[in-house]
């Protein structure tokens, strides 16, 4: 008599994975990604107020329906090169989580916008030691994405309040 053994990872046993949904986009001539539940809306880039005395990747405030939003360039944010303002460009709007039951709006200003896509938890892959363009810490996974990886980026922490408020305050400090 032969028994039939289904191990934990067997792929037979396992239900399919909910695929979850990003927002591809470009900085400069890389591809990025962000979970889509994060984004609230894309738009133009329209008028923005510059501030003084503010490091290079705060691009300014806006009035988005009477509310004043903060615009991040989020290559210059990265430590990639800053955004030129083009015809593709957008301002990605975003909620940043501030505490657990709190987000703030943000605007993230991007050189283009190209998709919505899907992909499962066998989709992404770990974040490697070497050879990405940005700091790891940014970095919450690797997408695979027809055939190419897609970096995808931690919003919570490359945007996080403290961190932005100290890198503010170091370039006020400096300036």
């Amino acid at each position: 008599m032969q028994s039939t053994v289904h191990l934990a990872g067997d792929p037979a046993q396992q239900p399919a994975a909910e695929p979850n949904q990003f927002l591809r986009f470009a900085l400069g001539r890389e591809s990025y990604a962000v979970c889509i539940e994060a984004v609230r809306e894309i738009l133009e880039v329209g008028q923005m107020t510059p501030l003084p005395l503010m490091p290079g990747f705060v691009r300014g405030v806006m009035n988005l329906r009477g509310a004043v939003v903060p615009v991040i360039d989020l290559g210059a944010r990265l430590g990639l090169q800053a955004t030129a303002i083009g015809r593709r460009s957008c301002v990605v709007m975003v909620d940043v989580p501030v505490t657990d039951a709190a987000a703030q709006p943000m605007g993230v200003l991007v050189d283009a916008v190209y998709e919505v896509f899907d992909a499962t938890q066998g989709d992404q892959e770990g974040v490697p030691r070497l050879g990405t363009r940005i700091s790891t810490e940014f970095i919450r996974s690797m997408l695979r994405v027809r055939g190419s990886t897609t970096v995808e980026i931690d919003l919570a922490k490359a945007l996080e309040q403290t961190a932005l408020a100290e890198l503010i305050a170091h370039h006020h400090t400096t300036h």
